[in-house]
């Protein structure tokens, strides 16, 4: 039997890096899936791969950072499949490099928007339906960076420790409710969004910073999601689960 039969799983940025290999792990271990993304391309694509493959998929356009997507997202969720049983909420950005005193005030806005806010109001929805299902599993994707700094990435260091405890609150809320809420904290893994904001010889830089002296792979963040979104772990809640090669063991 697989992790994850029976279930209606959603993912948030599911049409590249972590969110599209959480989204065919979901697949593969069951779960009908809707995924979200703000590139229409990505994500239709990835839906076909999960068609393809044997699954069932949605793909819903939508932007992240936006109170009303993120409701609409369950409502769309619900109308196609009757429920929500486990989500991710993954999307999110790098943002600007700059320090503290020197960070741009958009630039600031535009990351909490995605990266904290974001997260909340897809958990707000989200949560108000697992409800009425009687029960639900939430992973918000958090970083290493939300429990260390970030130096020259204010906001996305202040957004990820704002997901953690986020993601407690909710789990001591909601525990009582058989809802669990758990938060993963990726280290450095090679994804379109590391391309995006890193050289080759920064990241070449990274890797050699892990104990294991390696990126991750997205595919091994996601398994790490579904096993929490699993009842594998079902005594599990208010977790902050890193797995980054060792990168912070030092």
């Amino acid at each position: 039997m697989s992790l994850l039969d029976n279930k209606v799983a959603y993912v948030s940025g599911g049409g590249s890096g972590i969110g599209k290999a959480i989204a065919l792990c979901y697949a593969r271990e069951g779960a009908k899936v809707a995924l979200s993304d703000i590139n229409e391309d990505h994500g239709k694509a990835v839906v076909d791969e999960i068609i393809k493959n044997g699954g069932e998929a949605l793909f819903i356009l939508a932007d992240s950072s936006k109170a009303e997507d993120n409701e609409r997202i369950v409502k769309e969720i619900v109308a196609a499949y009757g429920r929500l049983d486990v989500a991710c909420n993954n999307a999110g950005i790098g943002g600007q490099v700059a320090i503290t005193g020197e960070y741009a005030i958009d630039a600031w806005d535009k990351v909490i928007a995605l990266n904290l806010n974001g997260v909340f109001y897809a958990c707000r929805y989200q949560l108000v339906q697992m409800e009425k299902n009687g029960g639900g599993s939430i992973v918000n994707m958090a970083s290493i960076h939300g429990t260390v700094a970030a130096p020259m990435s204010p906001a996305y260091t202040a957004s990820k420790h704002g997901v953690v405890g986020l993601t407690k609150n909710i789990a001591a809320e909601y525990g009582q409710k058989n809802i669990r809420c758990n938060a993963v904290g990726p280290g450095y893994i090679a994804t379109p969004l590391l391309d995006e904001n890193l050289d080759e010889e920064t990241k070449a830089f990274i890797a050699s910073k892990a104990s294991m002296n390696r990126l991750g792979k997205a595919e091994e963040i996601a398994e790490l999601v579904v096993f929490l979104n699993s009842d594998k772990s079902s005594f599990t809640t208010g977790g902050y689960f890193i797995a980054d090669g060792g990168y912070t063991a030092v």
